[in-house]
């Protein structure tokens, strides 16, 4: 369905990148509503951002993969992933703590992708595994769809963020050594 949504996209005119800027956007208003308490309003902008992010890829594949625009994707992923944690710090103090740890495993998990992603393009690697992508997906056990459960769950319950929080940190560090582990069968 997204495919045929993109491909609309596309015919109108409306290119990938503005998508993905758009679901930055999306990302950021997710982050100001629940820094200033409304959760509900803060899960509705985080479930659009995701819509904007699975779109701005099937805007792509109408109109043509490119190098910035898979750039551009994977910055607006981490945009958003940080802009939901810190609105939670700054909803209540008691979130301070496990949001800075759960920052951290983020920070830990882009860049253990990151460094893989380079690593395969340096190995001329390739997958499409997640379908066609600009650079090598190489997954764990927390990957977007249990990052958005999390934020889902932290927006329903937000009185249990801090424990939300620390379990889903442990999972980051559980895929940290998966994807290294992967690395070193892989590049040793």
């Amino acid at each position: 369905m997204l495919n045929r949504i993109g491909r609309v996209f596309a015919g109108l005119g409306i290119g990938a990148n503005a998508v993905t800027l758009a679901g930055i956007g999306l990302g950021l208003a997710a982050g100001i509503a629940i820094a200033q308490g409304h959760m509900l309003a803060g899960l509705a902008l985080i479930i659009a951002n995701r819509l904007l992010d699975g779109l701005d890829g099937a805007v792509a594949r109408a109109t043509g993969l490119t190098d910035f625009g898979g750039y551009l994707d994977i910055v607006a992923d981490f945009f958003f992933y940080v802009a939901v944690p810190v609105g939670f710090a700054f909803a209540t103090d008691a979130n301070h703590l496990p949001a800075v740890l759960l920052l951290a495993t983020f920070a830990l998990t882009g860049t253990s992708f990151l460094a893989f992603a380079t690593m395969a393009a340096k190995r001329g690697l390739e997958t499409t595994a997640h379908g066609r992508k600009s650079f090598f997906y190489n997954t764990g056990l927390a990957e977007g769809t249990e990052t958005i459960a999390a934020f889902v769950l932290m927006c329903l319950w937000p009185a249990h963020f801090s424990m939300i929080a620390i379990i889903f940190a442990a999972a980051c560090v559980v895929t940290v050594i998966q994807r290294s582990l992967t690395a070193w069968e892989q590049f040793r």
